[in-house]
């Protein structure tokens, strides 16, 4: 029963699966497939066709005071996925509890031996049904079904001839407007496939429960996809005949095809699902030509929504925690608390990063950010950099005997003095008016980049111009945290001065990236920092600026 939770939310079975020790004490007909095992756990063997009739006839008769006959060489349907499809059909069409004075109209294409569709619509909701069959044993079946039930007023079935779907069906009902259609069509093209033959993936483990069912409930021409398309192709002459057309799959690979037809023919509204139920998964397509339908979301995302995420965090260790505060009471910080003093130097780098945040209300024993990223500012540093160099490089170069002077002149100054903290003096060069370079290395030291230092002697003109714009934006930035003047480390240097150049891209019609709330609170004497998924495009974004805020706090510490 691992899907089960999987199931529709209106689904009977879905949080109580069905008791098989209680059923088996009340129907003898059924306790007879019942196993008990040492451990006293009762299960019914799936591979037995006799013990799944026996099953279904069971819990329709339970659950649903109907009773059935079904012929063990015709289809055994499965009632929870049967259910399942009723469930969403109501969501097609809208149908709620108060609806049910208004007479809804159905056809199920294929009703076979139990007739399981109309029987439960009818039964449930008050459906209408048209029931059509080609095969003679399933129709003389599914009227008996009908109408030791009673039903015979609500469910009209009908034998129509070999490969009738849709348009033959309706002929002598012109006037009337379906709400829906519904199919369990053949999965399969041939015997082949029926036996899993080049139609299953070996990897797989093999089906818990038999294959039941006649010739045209279990193939036909080009299988599930040829038969799915003939419904498509007499669906866009009928139009606005049915207000929903719908088909099961056996396969996933059929949903994406179907899609695309439908597509191609300009099918104005087309949605799908799965059905999850025990271990095994089917798939649905839905189309219509309406548009005033509503069209109900897939549960698998609206599952993906729902399911609780555990947000990305990291750890700031106590002694982290106090190198910080040390750096917070030299900037003037009135920060004491661990979790202040982290909050102050994470609001700092968002700030610094031009990522947009602000406190929210939260516990006692924690400090919350709303964090709301517009554009990537913190990703790719090193690659812009190294950009930034190419560009440089582009641009017109000195001629070979002034670069030939500058190198003399820069090993001369290096003889003279080794200490890379002295003052360097300025020089000029009296034919093209260069910076000496040894200005652009002292701007540039603790830059791992050689070739980024090399081009900057070469051009220190321009970069000590941006240089000074990256600065003056470094401190009108700093204000807006606290009025804290920070020289930022070259690194964040280079990659301010490529930021600016180069702004990030803005990638959702939202203007933002991505929300997350920040949960800044302790956990003994460390302090944990907790990103929770909020919305956005890529959750992949607030993985790395979580990265970038770790890596940013240990290099304040290291520095």
């Amino acid at each position: 029963m691992a899907l089960n939770k999987s199931m529709h939310a209106r689904n009977r079975y879905k949080d109580k699966p069905p008791d098989f020790a209680y059923l088996a004490g009340k129907y003898p007909e059924f306790q007879q497939h019942v196993q008990t095992t040492l451990a006293g756990r009762v299960s019914l063997n799936f591979k037995d066709p006799e013990a799944v009739r026996a099953l279904t006839c069971t819990l329709l008769k339970e659950d649903f005071g109907l009773t059935i006959d079904i012929p063990v060489e015709r289809l055994i349907p499965t009632v929870p996925l049967r259910l399942n499809y009723i469930h969403w059909v109501e969501d097609l069409i809208g149908h709620r509890d108060a609806d049910k004075q208004t007479l809804r109209r159905g056809i199920d294409i294929g009703t076979g031996a139990s007739c399981i569709y109309p029987l439960l619509g009818a039964t449930l909701n008050g459906w209408y049904f048209l029931a059509t069959e080609v095969d003679d044993m399933c129709f003389n079946y599914a009227k008996k079904n009908v109408e030791q039930n009673n039903l015979s007023d609500l469910i009209k079935v009908v034998k129509v001839p070999q490969k009738t779907l849709l348009m033959d069906a309706l002929k002598e009902e012109s006037e009337i407007i379906y709400d829906f259609c519904m199919c369990n069509p053949p999965f399969f093209a041939n015997q082949l496939e029926a036996k899993g033959v080049n139609s299953r993936n070996p990897r797989r483990p093999p089906p818990s429960s038999v294959n039941t069912g006649g010739i045209t409930e279990i193939m036909a021409e080009g299988g599930e996809l040829e038969f799915v398309k003939r419904i498509i192709h007499d669906s866009l002459q009928l139009k606005k005949r049915l207000r929903w057309y719908s088909c099961m799959l056996g396969k996933k690979c059929s949903l994406a095809p179907l899609k695309e037809e439908l597509r191609i023919q300009g099918v104005p509204k087309v949605t799908h699902t799965e059905f999850c139920q025990g271990r095994t998964m089917r798939w649905a397509l839905a189309w219509s030509f309406y548009d005033d339908v509503q069209v109900p979301s897939p549960p698998s995302k609206r599952r993906k929504l729902e399911k609780p995420r555990k947000p990305i965090t990291f750890m700031v260790l106590a002694s982290t925690v106090k190198e910080l505060s040390v750096k917070a009471a030299a900037m003037g910080w009135d920060a004491v608390e661990a979790i202040a003093v982290v909050r102050a130097w994470v609001e700092k780098i968002l700030t610094d990063l031009k990522v947009q945040h602000k406190r929210v209300p939260c516990g006692k024993e924690e400090i919350s950010l709303f964090v709301t990223a517009i554009e990537n500012s913190w990703i790719h540093l090193r690659r812009k950099k190294r950009e930034r160099v190419r560009q440089l490089r582009e641009l017109p170069r000195a001629s070979e005997d002034v670069l030939q002077a500058m190198e003399e002149e820069k090993n001369s100054q290096k003889s003279v003095s080794n200490n890379s903290d002295c003052e360097n003096p300025k020089a000029e060069d009296s034919e093209m008016g260069f910076m000496a370079p040894d200005e652009d290395v002292q701007m540039t030291a603790g830059d791992e980049q050689p070739e980024e230092s090399a081009a900057k002697e070469e051009h220190s003109d321009p970069v000590k111009e941006e240089e000074m714009e990256a600065k003056q934006g470094e401190t009108s930035l700093g204000k807006g945290s606290g009025d804290v003047k920070e020289e930022p480390c070259p690194a964040e240097e280079a990659g301010n001065l490529t930021m600016e150049k180069e702004p990030g891209p803005k990638e959702t019609s939202g203007g933002f990236l991505f929300k997350c709330l920040m949960n800044v609170k302790k956990e003994g004497n460390d302090v944990v920092v907790e990103m929770h998924w909020v919305e956005g495009q890529n959750r992949d974004l607030m993985n790395q600026l979580c990265t970038y805020l770790r890596n940013q706090i240990l290099r304040l510490v290291a520095s």
